[in-house]
């Protein structure tokens, strides 16, 4: 029987720059396989072949989206063996901490022939510095985004009974965690994110992640509702109860929250806001909604300036993604240049041997030939 898939991201492409999770991710991985090399290297196709193969030994596998490129995996986790594997190269670094016995780096940047590539040496400059630009230019949009939501937040936060919107953050948590046993000590938490913004738009992994949980709560606030505080909230009074708590930051603005998961209680509280919509589909859905204490009058006096405010924002996060779609399209002619350069059977021999020995080191269980 094939494993479970679960599908999140560790990196995104936010309003403060690029922002890793990484750490936290991999936090509990006792064996760690980093790759490094360039574009075109096969990194990616190595690790979801190998991660694939996990899956249909029967392991559930957690795979690591790339932000940049819609396509591609930064890492895959298998947690029943604390075992993965990384793309250890720009813009999420990682080096071995404690090498080989928990890291070992496999370089498929051995397996290029460096005479072609010096060949191509004007172009690979070129290339590399351009979406250097792009992403700099995006990083610049989504910022300037993040202020202009700033603003639209305000509008919102006028009319907001914040009074009432905390009584119902207690109501929820009497509701969800008051009512469960003291499991004593702090929980542990994990941080990462759910979605992203990518070459192709915003894309999230909401259904994946929460399909078969057996209680959702759903939240559909306004911009500067309180949102992200009553997850914060939850999540803490969680954590302090002895629960382990997934923190699923917002890939725009990272020191928000989009959902947080309690995996030993079954439950999600979730943002079902734009850009990831999510509205109550199940019998044991629960919609929460804080502009229920918005003051309508004020909302109707604001109503021309939010609706002006958020065109704005939309347009520049929209020419923040197009920026994004340059540095991918750029990284594609990128890559062409290395693919042409691989010596990809030899590779292909050599990461055998090295994936193979890896992931059988230090495990007693039945792990199979994963190459």
């Amino acid at each position: 029987m094939s494993g479970k898939a679960r599908h999140f991201y560790a990196g995104g492409n936010t309003s403060v720059g690029f922002y890793s999770l990484f750490d936290s991710v991999f936090q509990d991985v006792e064996r760690k396989l980093i790759l490094k090399g360039g574009p075109g290297t096969g990194k990616s196709t190595l690790m979801k072949t190998v991660g694939d193969r996990f899956l249909q030994a029967g392991f559930d596998v957690e795979f690591i989206h790339c932000a940049s490129d819609n396509g591609s995996l930064d890492g895959f986790i298998v947690p029943s063996l604390k075992l993965g594997m990384v793309d250890g190269t720009a813009p999420h670094v990682i080096d071995p901490r404690y090498p080989g016995v928990v890291d070992e780096i496999l370089n498929l940047g051995d397996f290029w022939d460096g005479s072609k590539l010096y060949l191509h040496k004007k172009e690979v400059i070129a290339l590399t510095d351009e979406i250097s630009a792009n992403f700099a230019s995006a990083y610049e949009r989504f910022a300037e985004a993040k202020i202009i939501h700033d603003e639209w937040e305000q509008y919102y936060i006028e009319g907001m009974d914040f009074n009432k919107m905390s009584a119902m953050t207690d109501e929820l948590i009497q509701k969800v965690i008051a009512i469960v046993p003291d499991k004593g000590g702090s929980g542990r938490e994990r941080h990462l994110f759910m979605g992203a913004a990518t070459p192709d738009g915003s894309r999230d992994f909401y259904d994946n992640l929460t399909g078969h949980l057996d209680r959702r709560f759903i939240i559909k606030g306004k911009p500067g509702s309180g949102k992200s505080t009553l997850l914060k909230k939850i999540a803490t009074a969680a954590l302090t109860k002895g629960y382990a708590v997934e923190r699923y930051h917002c890939g725009f603005d990272p020191h928000s929250l989009d959902m947080i998961l309690l995996p030993e209680l079954s439950i999600a509280l979730l943002d079902g806001t734009a850009p990831h919509v999510l509205d109550p589909s199940r019998p044991n859905d629960e919609l929460v909604d804080p502009f229920l204490y918005m003051d309508q009058q004020v909302y109707e006096k604001n109503l021309q300036q939010i609706e002006e405010v958020e065109q704005r924002y939309r347009k520049v996060v929209a020419e923040g993604t197009a920026f994004l779609a340059k540095a991918k399209d750029r990284h594609d002619e990128l890559e062409a240049i290395y693919v042409s350069a691989m010596d990809f059977e030899r590779m292909g021999q050599q990461s055998r041997k090295v994936v193979n020995h890896f992931f059988r080191i230090g495990n007693d269980v039945g792990i199979p030939e994963v190459l």
